[in-house]
């Protein structure tokens, strides 16, 4: 159960924030190297180019492709001012990734020409600003040859992942605008994000991209770009395995003392089976299998309770967290049928290999005499 538990719990954790990462920043980032540091500065105008975006729709792991861009800004509410990183999107980008963190409103409209003038920022920019949806702000925008623009804009949502980082800096606008902004023409983006049906292949699907793609051009997966949030989840499979190796030694403990006590317990009835001409290993494998059915009952219970706290959990997620530590409110649970066959499997035999050595010890030492006369 503690393992099932363990595996469950640590697993649901690190999907959870991986795909609140996912889903802001996409699997896969495909830009020009000269606009690989997007995290510290605005991106390098490159033009739309059809040779990438074929090599990207035409690799099989790949669900969906995004141009954006990104620009940094100033909003200013009633009562105070916050420094953003505004993200342009185009009008046929898709916000399923995003839905499950709209709070309050709607994902911004786009119009059929010109650009929208509305945005979606977190529910942290808002109450720092104080605003609420259906709110106007201006949004100061400098430029690079230090002039400044503003550009009244409308609170058309509010969204929260939960994980600071991203809450504090991100807002979501027309990719149009930016263009407007940055005087680049209808084509020039600043890159291209990529999701992929199985976030745990970006690396590799990464890899096989930049292979296939112009010369100036890269592939990153979000994990290497958010290096540190990606190493500090994987940190959590040590505890894994920390867990389970430590379960595994408290059962060969628990059921290595069991089965000295059985031993002992019959120790008149294996004197009395040996003087009667039984073989030393035909009454090994009489407590082998009593040993076997403990440990057969014990993996039943522990997977009847380990997978009905699981089942709770997912359905009413009752156990709940400190977001602003661990990022999500509830605990999340996560678990394939593959790691729990491997627990029962690695259990039962890990046991059932350890069972071996006492009794085969114990019995084969027993002098029949000295055993009937035991008490």
């Amino acid at each position: 159960m503690a393992m099932i538990l363990t595996i469950a719990f640590t697993q649901g954790f690190q999907n959870a924030i991986a795909n609140k990462i996912y889903g802001f920043s996409g699997h896969i980032r495909v830009q020009h190297f000269e606009s690989e540091n997007t995290e510290i500065a605005e991106e390098t105008p490159i033009d739309m180019n059809d040779t990438v975006l074929s090599v990207i729709k035409n690799d099989p792991s790949v669900e969906s492709v995004h141009a954006f861009a990104t620009k940094d800004a100033i909003l200013k509410g009633p009562e105070s001012f916050e420094g953003l990183k505004l993200k342009g999107v185009e009008p046929d980008f898709s916000f399923d990734h995003l839905q499950e963190f709209l709070t309050a409103g709607r994902w911004i409209h786009f119009p059929d020409s010109g650009y929208s003038n509305e945005i979606n920022i977190s529910v942290y920019t808002a109450n720092q600003l104080k605003l609420k949806t259906g709110d106007k702000l201006f949004t100061f925008f400098i430029q690079p040859d230090g002039t400044k623009r503003v550009r009244p804009m409308v609170v058309a949502g509010l969204f929260k992942t939960g994980i600071e980082n991203f809450d504090r800096v991100n807002a979501l606008v027309d990719i149009r605008l930016i263009r407007r902004l940055n005087g680049w023409s209808s084509r020039e983006i600043g890159g291209y994000e990529v999701f992929i049906r199985d976030y745990t292949k970006a690396d590799s699907v990464s890899n096989r991209i930049f292979e296939n793609l112009p010369q100036k051009w890269n592939s990153r997966s979000i994990t290497e770009i958010y290096g540190n949030l990606f190493d500090w989840l994987n940190l959590m499979n040590n505890s894994i395995v920390i867990v389970i190796v430590i379960m595994i030694l408290v059962a060969i403990l628990n059921l290595v003392t069991c089965l000295i006590i059985l031993l002992l317990e019959r120790t008149n009835m294996i004197g009395l089976l040996k003087s009667m001409g039984s073989r030393d290993g035909l009454i090994q494998k009489i407590f082998l299998y009593h040993g076997a059915l403990i440990t057969f009952g014990g993996i039943v219970l522990g997977n009847i309770f380990g997978l009905l706290i699981y089942w709770l959990q997912h359905h009413y997620g009752f156990i709940k967290l400190p977001e602003e530590t661990y990022f999500i409110s509830t605990a999340v649970v996560d678990i394939g049928w593959r790691p729990v066959l491997w627990i029962n499997l690695g259990t039962f035999t890990i046991c059932f290999a350890v069972l071996l050595l006492p009794s085969f010890f114990i019995i084969r030492k027993l002098n029949p005499v000295r055993a009937i006369d035991f008490n």
